[in-house]
């Protein structure tokens, strides 16, 4: 999750085409009272099938490729406990306006593993970035737009910061995530540190044993501390869930958490793309960022980040209990924040 301070396809296509652009922009501004009102979110029988893979860097990457070819590329990158499909309802919307889709497994989700049993099972922030910089390198994706909530709005925005020639615009859920662990040192209000209860437990072994052994009901609580107004069911959660299989994901989720706090050493492979992360660089690409109302997860105030957003920038609230899975509880809001600042 993010970090405080630093931190059926065609029928949903056609629902998330029933209004124009015009009129959905309208509807995140005005922020209705409705959940419902910001797209229909499809039965969990809905799922990416098409799961392609390539090597990328020290990883083979599983990932969904939908849309024209020619398309402007968009890549959607998830969080954690999440997956792929969270962005289930966005792709649609955003093939169905003529981009191309890409939709990558982080290492330590879904089909995505490691090349080498040798390699470590590093989460550091700097891993997750090299690891984009070289999916796209190898699917040859030379400019794109990218997008991501938790986990994946801090590589989107990583990218955009350290990239800006490659990338063009970013969509950011709960904005600047950029982080340090020289940033981290300080510590926050108690409010603020407890909660972050789980980062201290995977501290520990406990914590570690702790999420290995109850690794399913272990996301499922926090999808529930997270987005508390989020009424998903059984299915919808399995769905996702099953990404969390992989026999790396313990290990990449506990390493993310324990490098964080200091606890665990940043890869030397990693390191210069640490050091200018560090600096806190400013984002220099058109950019829109989004927060739910009912976001119960660890978030900054979009008031203390939107001066790193260096060109055009909106930032966009939406009401009716959206938490923090934000694509996936309100996926035509940020399907159209894409559509949107690729015109900016």
């Amino acid at each position: 999750m993010t970090n405080l301070t630093r931190r059926n396809f065609l029928g949903t296509a056609a629902l998330g085409l029933v209004a124009t652009q015009a009129s959905l922009v309208e509807a995140v501004q005005a922020a209705p009272a409705s959940a419902g009102d910001y797209g229909a979110i499809s039965p969990a029988s809905n799922t990416f099938t098409d799961i392609r893979q390539v090597h990328a860097g020290v990883l083979d990457v599983g990932y969904v490729d939908a849309g024209p070819r020619d398309g402007m590329p968009v890549v959607l990158f998830h969080g954690w406990p999440y997956d792929i499909h969270a962005f289930i309802d966005v792709t649609p919307i955003l093939v169905s306006a003529g981009y191309r889709v890409i939709v990558p497994h982080l290492r330590g989700y879904g089909s995505t593993r490691f090349l080498s049993p040798d390699t470590p099972r590093n989460g550091q922030q700097a891993s997750f970035t090299a690891d984009a910089v070289a999916f796209l390198d190898a699917l040859k994706i030379e400019r794109a737009i990218v997008a991501g909530f938790d986990w994946g709005a801090r590589i989107a925005t990583t990218l955009a910061a350290l990239w800006p020639q490659r990338f063009h615009a970013l969509v950011s859920v709960s904005g600047y995530l950029i982080g340090s662990q020289e940033g981290n040192v300080k510590p926050l209000a108690p409010k603020a540190e407890l909660q972050w209860w789980y980062q201290y437990y995977f501290a520990t072994p406990r914590g570690e044993l702790g999420y290995r052994e109850n690794t399913h009901a272990f996301a499922r609580l926090i999808w529930e501390l997270a987005s508390p107004q989020w009424k998903f069911d059984d299915a919808t959660f399995a769905r996702s869930a099953r990404s969390l299989d992989n026999p790396d994901h313990v290990a990449i989720s506990i390493s993310n958490y324990r490098w964080r706090l200091g606890l665990a050493p940043s890869e030397p492979r990693y390191e210069s793309i640490e050091r200018r992360l560090a600096t806190f660089p400013d984002v220099a690409v058109p950019t829109i960022t989004m927060e739910g109302e009912a976001n119960g997860a660890p978030h900054p105030d979009p008031k203390n980040y939107a001066r790193k957003f260096l060109k055009k920038y909106e930032h966009r609230h939406l009401a009716g209990g959206i938490g923090h899975n934000l694509p996936q509880e309100a996926p035509r809001a940020f399907a159209q924040a894409i559509l949107d600042v690729a015109k900016f």
